[in-house]
């Protein structure tokens, strides 16, 4: 019998693989969503896993046949932490908790954010100026394709100072039962304010997922957040 708690896990985890594939999309690779679990046809973006499993138990040895090791750089993200990959060469490269966010639920320390205005990315020259302070020197900003514009479910979010510098951001991913918020950047006190403010406006009847680790899971759970499960992430060794 499922839990409310797995419940919660699984919509956060069929969420970030929808989110997980639109990148994909934007950059040409094609993904395949399975009863078990996504996976990618080859390899992903910088920083995006191969596969994503949608359910407890997912059966390890049909799921490593679809993930291309060949290639160096394959990761899972282990959605339920149940799944040892070291016999096939595989390391774990972090460990995170999903968390979520009731609709409607009391901002709790995060009121609506003063001097910051906030609209969605809607052309090239934003994202790319919104992918320059979301990389902070990295060099990554590469990563956010025009082709994200164009999916009906990625929302780009951007808080803007009052002399028009992005400071703070995310993106939403809407699915059926959830929206779930990654890529946060910008001070904490900051940026989560703005960004569940804008979440409640884009979506008032949807619950916010995520997932956060360290010092992000603690300020997630200052602002409303619950922890609800872990999640584990797979890098091959090769």
């Amino acid at each position: 019998m499922t839990t409310p708690q797995q419940a919660l896990v699984r919509s956060a985890a069929r969420n970030n693989a929808e989110w997980c594939a639109a990148m994909c999309r934007a950059h040409g690779v094609v993904g395949e969503f399975g009863v078990e679990a996504w996976v990618a046809a080859g390899r992903t973006p910088l920083y995006y896993p191969d596969a994503v499993t949608l359910d407890p138990g997912a059966d390890r040895e049909a799921l490593l046949a679809r993930v291309d090791t060949a290639v160096p750089g394959a990761s899972v993200k282990d959605s339920f932490a149940d799944l040892d990959l070291t016999e096939a060469g595989f390391r774990v490269l972090f460990d995170a908790q999903w968390i979520h966010r009731p609709a409607g639920a009391a901002p709790r320390a995060a009121p609506e954010p003063a001097g910051l205005a906030w609209d969605v990315v809607g052309d090239r020259d934003a994202l790319r100026t919104w992918a320059l302070a979301w990389e902070d020197g990295s060099g990554d900003a590469g990563l956010f394709r025009a082709g994200l514009l164009a999916d009906p479910e990625t929302f780009v979010i951007s808080g803007r100072s009052a002399g028009g510098r992005v400071v703070v951001g995310a993106v939403a991913t809407r699915s059926e039962r959830v929206v779930g918020v990654s890529n946060v950047f910008g001070p904490p006190h900051t940026a989560w304010p703005l960004v569940l403010h804008a979440a409640g406006r884009l979506f008032p009847d949807l619950p916010v997922v995520g997932y956060e680790q360290g010092d992000d899971l603690a300020a997630a759970l200052r602002y409303g957040f619950e922890a609800v499960g872990p999640l584990r992430v797979w890098t091959h060794a090769g």
